[in-house]
């Protein structure tokens, strides 16, 4: 029984990510760092919202707070190597693919901007929600390269041209 579940376990884990299909070394590397830079920002901005006696603003900054810690443990998990769970959830992050990160990081980084609009809540997640804008770049895929655009273009000016000519033709 055991012997099954570890054989499961090893196939799940040779898996390649579902992120790494079509993003570069050096893509990837950027977006981590973005997270690593949106958790930093997050939390102080946070911080400096939970200073004040307005409810709302300490909503915001708390909240904000808890997306410094959710970033860094999805985007560098050995941040939070004493927090048992944190390389399970790191696990778990990196199967999901790029547009489902770009919809969660977007996601959190609006809520403390609806919750309380001010500048630091604006500044402290404008990081976190490019974090998701570069997972959503990278989940629409590389651009076409411009012989086939230029292929493309050509034959829709020539279906064009050829409709043209028909409707002239029938005219006359």
């Amino acid at each position: 029984m055991s012997g099954s579940a570890g054989a499961a376990s090893a196939s799940a884990s040779s898996a390649p990510p579902a992120q790494e299909e079509g993003m570069t070394w050096w893509y990837r590397w950027l977006c981590r760092l973005s997270g690593v830079l949106g958790a930093v920002s997050c939390a102080i901005s946070g911080l400096f919202n939970c200073v004040t006696i307005h409810p709302l603003n300490i909503a915001a900054g708390v909240w904000m707070i808890m997306n410094a810690f959710v970033l860094l443990l999805c985007e560098a998990p050995f941040c939070c190597q004493f927090v048992e769970f944190a390389n399970m959830v790191a696990e778990k992050a990196d199967r999901l693919r790029a547009w489902q990160k770009a919809v969660f990081y977007c996601g959190m980084a609006v809520v403390p901007v609806v919750i309380s609009l001010t500048l630091t809540t604006l500044l402290g997640n404008a990081i976190a929600f490019a974090t998701g804008v570069l997972y959503g770049l990278s989940a629409l895929g590389k651009k076409g390269d411009a012989i086939s655009y230029a292929r493309i273009q050509q034959q829709r000016q020539q279906a064009d041209e050829e409709k043209l000519a028909e409707t002239l033709e029938g005219e006359l």
